[in-house]
């Protein structure tokens, strides 16, 4: 079995963990295709599995927000000849190492004529800074690939009880659409103590991740007394420091201890990113979320969610960590309360490792 994650973030590697256990629960041998962060980052969760470099598409970001979607935009003849590379990637692959199977976090290449292959998506609908136009453009080209694999998973809840919103439950469903539920590496673990009044999750593209990291470096060595964890979401790195009394940095955590950190504190600060978003919903954490700015996905979910009471949306340049701290106090942060659809990713996995 192949499992390839898109290289947008760590998102796409991290929600794949999940996955790779039940696969490999269910007998199956894994192959993944990752390079760099990725690639660390699940070598470390998976020291036994044997790792293909894949180069990823290498999208670059803009500093500021305004200019992101049309910095996008310039990219997309590389990420068109990527996704040919990909195609003739593959099929060298699944000559070479007998692959029976592949799925495809969001990269639109991976699919072959002789195997069955999975597009994993939460956007079937993809928002742009542009509006309605552009995104209805978008969606016929992104249901075209779509519709070239045998199934499209969904990581989210069915019906109008969900994460994100119109993004995966657009007016239209490609025909081999199928539901995951939530799907999260992390488990509820009880009588966990407090340790953290904060826990700040640092992610995302370059240059954004950094002036994250410095923005709540900042503004958490101004409230005194206060005890806070900062993970810098570097995989590839290996540090740890005290920045200042009471605060903690390090550089990455393996999903074991960054499960015991998240239900350890008191309440979360991240990016809006969807992977993270499904591992608040699965440990039902509080969080405060900083959407990446001009990234119209994250902003969308940042005000989806806060709509419908689940977390606090803060825009980066509005940002005042005190202020939102005061606010957490008073929000009226809504459950999930879903336990039985926590899991439902399971039996689909495992019936589709059955069926091959």
């Amino acid at each position: 079995m192949l499992v390839v994650p898109l290289d947008w973030g760590l998102g796409h590697a991290t929600r794949d963990i999940p996955l790779i256990r039940e696969l490999l629960n269910a007998g199956c041998v894994v192959v993944i295709a990752a390079e760099g962060k990725h690639a660390a980052l699940l070598s470390r969760e998976f020291p036994e599995i044997t790792i293909l470099p894949l180069p990823g598409y290498h999208i670059t970001y803009s500093k500021k927000g305004l200019f992101f979607g049309v910095k996008i935009l310039r990219q997309v003849p590389k990420i068109w000849k990527a996704v040919r590379h990909e195609q003739a990637w593959l099929r060298k692959t699944v000559a070479e190492h007998g692959i029976s199977a592949v799925i495809s976090d969001n990269r639109f290449g991976l699919y072959h004529p002789d195997i069955p292959c999975v597009f994993i998506s939460h956007q079937l609908l993809i928002k742009t800074p542009f509006g309605g136009v552009t995104e209805r453009i978008l969606q016929r080209i992104n249901y075209r690939y779509i519709n070239k694999y045998s199934a499209c998973w969904v990581p989210d809840f069915p019906g109008a009880h969900n994460l994100s919103g119109v993004l995966a439950h657009p007016a239209e469903l490609p025909n081999n659409t199928t539901y995951l539920g939530c799907l999260s590496r992390f488990e509820p673990q009880p009588g966990v103590s407090r340790k953290y009044d904060v826990l700040a999750l640092i992610s995302g593209p370059e240059p954004q991740r950094t002036q994250l990291e410095t923005i709540l470096k900042e503004q958490l060595r101004q409230i005194p007394g206060i005890k806070a964890l900062i993970v810098s979401g570097k995989p590839d790195q290996a540090s740890e420091e005290t920045t200042a009394p009471g605060i903690s940095q390090v550089s990455h955590l393996n999903a074991a201890d960054l499960n015991a950190a998240m239900q350890a504190s008191d309440i979360v600060i991240s990016r809006s990113g969807y992977t993270t978003l499904m591992d608040l919903a699965k440990l039902n954490k509080k969080a405060i979320l900083i959407p990446t700015p001009g990234q119209s996905e994250q902003e969308y979910l940042g005000k989806h969610l806060m709509q419908e009471g689940y977390f606090i949306s803060v825009p980066q340049h509005r940002f005042r960590l005190q202020q939102a701290l005061n606010d957490a106090k008073t929000f009226p942060f809504r459950s999930f309360g879903r336990p039985e659809d926590m899991n439902a990713y399971k039996s689909i996995v495992r019936r589709f490792a059955e069926s091959l």
